[in-house]
């Protein structure tokens, strides 16, 4: 399968529908977009500007991309809830990468920098939660 190179000028109207999604509310669309496309060159493939916008929205909303809680954390209820929340806005965004941008499971993979199985298994769940207008809404 080949796969056609965009600009970042033709990803533009992709990583705006996935700010939106992920925050639900216009402004912060458009702040999330303006700081993605500050950090990006001229040159940038779709892939490095998914991972900017990533980490331009993990940056603004303090959500980590470490989705795990260590043993020697021992997580409070609050800490918990937090690391709920860290993994739902991932598992979201795995969905909206595959159904918004039409990326492939090794694509989202290497953005989110999980492997590819989890990604797998995110976008069943995360297909399922966000059809049933589950927990997977912004997160921000």
């Amino acid at each position: 399968m080949v796969h056609i190179r965009k600009t970042p000028l033709e990803v533009l109207d992709d990583i705006y529908n996935l700010a939106y999604w992920m925050t639900g509310t216009e402004e912060r669309t458009t702040d999330l977009v303006n700081r993605t496309y500050v950090n990006i060159g001229h040159n940038a493939s779709e892939a490095d500007i998914l991972k900017t916008f990533r980490e331009c929205y993990v940056d603004t909303y303090g959500q980590q991309p470490s989705l795990h809680i260590t043993e020697e954390e021992k997580p409070d209820n609050v800490s918990l809830l937090t690391s709920l929340s860290q993994k739902a806005a991932d598992v979201k965004l795995s969905v909206l990468l595959s159904e918004i941008s039409g990326l492939g499971h090794a694509q989202i993979a290497e953005i989110l920098g999980r492997p590819i199985e989890t990604i797998r298994q995110w976008l069943f769940w995360g297909r399922k939660f966000m059809a049933h207008d589950g927990q997977l809404k912004a997160s921000a």
